[in-house]
């Protein structure tokens, strides 16, 4: 620390993890930078600010993913001022911070349904099936016997689980 550098930038050892791991450095964690540009620039798909920005990012922060947007620009369209040309702005725009918080921090969804609702979850990758189910609830962790999956697409086109078990 006293080179100035953040948590995460360096090699440690498991007991030294398990120390730090008590004082949840903020630095620690993988960054994504959200870059807020003006509407025009946004629109325009171009700042003169943004590739200086990503520089200074790189080289004083080490690093991290970089996602402009507009803040003026998301509350004229949640206003309905402006009409995103074929783009579904804001939906895209939240997908792509979601898919790109989910990657820096290793996550992932999974789904659960029933008959009249469908749950997402988020996990950890490389989690074993029970301890996903644990996430939902413990008793379902200790009592786990078999997961079904299959594949959304599947469904979608086959119409109900049943058909799409046999797809894969």
């Amino acid at each position: 620390m006293k080179e100035g550098g953040w948590v995460k930038d360096f090699t440690w050892t498991y007991d030294e993890i398990f120390y730090l791991n008590k004082w949840l450095f903020l630095t620690a964690k993988p960054v994504i930078y959200l870059v807020n540009c003006g509407k025009i620039d946004y629109m325009e798909k171009h700042n003169k600010w943004l590739p200086k920005i990503m520089e200074h990012i790189e080289k004083k922060l080490g690093g991290g993913k970089v996602i402009p947007y507009s803040a003026t620009y998301e509350y004229d369209v949640s206003k309905g001022k402006i009409v995103p040309d074929g783009k579904e702005y804001p939906k895209s725009l939240i997908h792509k911070i979601i898919k790109s918080g989910h990657k820096v921090l290793n996550l992932m969804n999974y789904f659960t349904c029933g008959p009249d609702e469908v749950r997402a979850w988020t996990v950890r990758k490389g989690v074993k099936a029970p301890e996903a189910a644990g996430i939902i609830h413990t008793d379902f962790r200790d009592g786990f016997i078999c997961a079904e999956h299959f594949r959304y697409k599947d469904i979608k086109k086959l119409g109900n689980e049943k058909k799409s078990q046999r797809s894969w």
